[in-house]
């Protein structure tokens, strides 16, 4: 059975536009599978944000943790499962001041984790999750995807491929506060079901 996980990282819920999106690429991606799907709603799970001694439990040998270092590397540990036993990620996201909201960027923190993710190696960091597909639905405002000003889905797509996730395939609807908003909201719910079929 095929492992969906499903990151929503906008503040919008069911009204989000790229929500909306991330959700016609699961129905078209589970239509007719028995997929597991989990989903992730980061504007909900209160990430919590790394300091240092966060960042020293996470890092800790899972053996050599402290019962206080445990409670603060469970969290990430959690969501480090989740994308482990993923064989698809969508990850729907809006752009917000032409980066990633806070919650996309906290989740990012807490799974990079040098050893279990990605390691070091003698020719630079490779990424250990290597072999799964994801799919960034997006959504904007005023900010065209792919463009000089939008950080949110080149970051993205370079921080999947950073932890071994090459394939990345981005649905966007961009530019949604225009006159045609509605229409390329309407063309990005296509391509996505093209893209799941």
């Amino acid at each position: 059975m095929a492992n969906i996980l499903h990151i929503t990282a906008s503040i919008r819920g069911a009204e989000s536009v790229s929500n909306g999106i991330g959700n016609t690429l699961i129905e078209g991606l589970t239509n007719g599978d028995h997929a597991g799907v989990t989903t992730r709603d980061l504007s909900k799970n209160d990430l919590p944000f790394v300091d240092e001694d966060r960042f020293a439990a996470n890092l800790a040998p899972y053996a050599e943790r402290s019962p206080e270092q445990q409670e603060l590397a469970a969290i990430a540990d959690t969501l480090i499962e989740e994308l482990k036993s993923a064989d698809t990620i969508v990850i729907s996201s809006p752009v917000y001041n032409f980066g990633v909201p806070a919650t996309l960027k906290a989740w990012a923190d807490l799974v990079a984790r040098a050893g279990t993710t990605f390691q070091y190696t003698e020719n630079g960091p490779v990424g250990l999750l290597e072999g799964k597909k994801a799919y960034i639905a997006a959504a904007s405002g005023g900010t065209p995807i792919g463009s000089d000003m939008d950080f949110m889905s080149s970051w993205l797509k370079f921080f999947l491929g950073f932890l071994g996730i090459s394939d990345v395939e981005i649905v966007a609807a961009d530019g949604i506060m225009g006159a045609d908003g509605e229409a390329k909201i309407t063309a990005a719910h296509e391509r996505a079901e093209q893209l799941a079929a």
